[in-house]
């Protein structure tokens, strides 16, 4: 087994260390697989992370044992690695920001299986340009349930004037998630989803909830919008997840919430490849963030 391997990307030279190290014991998935799906999916992926802080979730004796969650950048991260000194409360955190394909395979490197992103950018922290509703499903329902809790949070925000971006979480249910424009604060953000949330919860009392307490559920899908607040985040797209199989949480269009394969880990590490070999499910978003304004005005007729 070598200690350590070199590789190339763009204008960097990486030291992998223990790159045969297996981090899925059940799969044989090594260190190694790992920085190469981060060095295939950086294309798409680090779009999707410039200018946020992350937040790691590091598995260095592999996933089997306990994950390290970890906000601060290490001091020993190289320089050209990218770093946001964010506030908390009582002080800051200096957290890592992806900003090009060699930073992403060097944090697999690091084992960082799943990276999670904010929601707003490093230089207006307090104004997301990212709203996201987490599906959740009841323990035990069919995934067929999310894929129609999907379609009634689509539709609502479309009569809003909004646009979705879907994808699998690589866990148990899907994101909806509205590009925005930054105008907006958390706490508006965090209002106007929850709204939302509440207008479904009442035309669908069988089969979507807001309930915050799982005994409370009573089988439905729950329409998690706690992630739309200051420093909270949510898996990045094309983040591996840390379960048997690495699956991967992947962009997904809207019509293939019609398709009864459709699962939350619908796509692993090994079968990535065909989606990237495809047109990207969001490559039609325009690049320009909405405004709230309108929608909420619509959102307030329409409850």
């Amino acid at each position: 087994m070598s200690d350590t391997r070199q590789i190339r990307v763009g204008r960097r030279t990486l030291d992998i260390s223990r790159p045969d190290k297996v981090l899925f014991p059940d799969d044989g998935i090594t260190k190694a697989d790992l920085v190469e799906h981060y060095r295939a999916v950086a294309r798409r992926m680090v779009p999707q992370l410039r200018e946020r802080p992350l937040m790691m979730v590091r598995h260095p004796d592999g996933i089997a044992k306990k994950a390290l969650v970890q906000k601060n950048a290490p001091d020993y991260f190289p320089d050209w690695v990218h770093r946001a000194e964010m506030a908390k409360e009582g002080g800051t955190v200096t957290h890592v920001v992806c900003d090009d394909a060699a930073t992403l395979a060097y944090l697999a490197g690091q084992a960082c299986v799943t990276p999670h992103r904010w929601l707003s950018r490093a230089d207006r922290p307090d104004h997301p340009d990212r709203l996201v509703f987490d599906l959740d499903p009841a323990e035990g329902a069919g995934f067929g349930d999310v894929r129609h809790a999907a379609r009634q949070v689509c539709g609502l925000l479309d009569s809003l004037g909004l646009p979705t971006l879907l994808m699998t979480s690589g866990s148990s249910g899907l994101h909806v998630v509205v590009p925005l424009d930054r105008q907006a604060d958390f706490d508006s953000v965090r209002s106007f989803a929850r709204h939302v949330a509440e207008v479904l919860a009442e035309r669908h009392p069988d089969r979507l909830t807001t309930e915050q307490r799982k005994a409370d559920r009573k089988g439905r899908v729950y329409l998690d919008v706690q992630r739309n607040a200051y420093a909270q985040t949510a898996v990045a797209p094309y983040a591996v997840r840390a379960l048997p199989g690495a699956p991967v949480a992947t962009p997904i269009g809207r019509e293939e919430l019609d398709d009864p394969e459709l699962t939350a880990r619908r796509w692993t590490m090994a079968t990535i490849g065909e989606r990237l070999a495809a047109e990207d499910p969001w490559s039609g978003m325009p690049r320009r963030g909405r405004s709230l304004r309108s929608a909420e005005s619509r959102l307030a007729r329409a409850a």
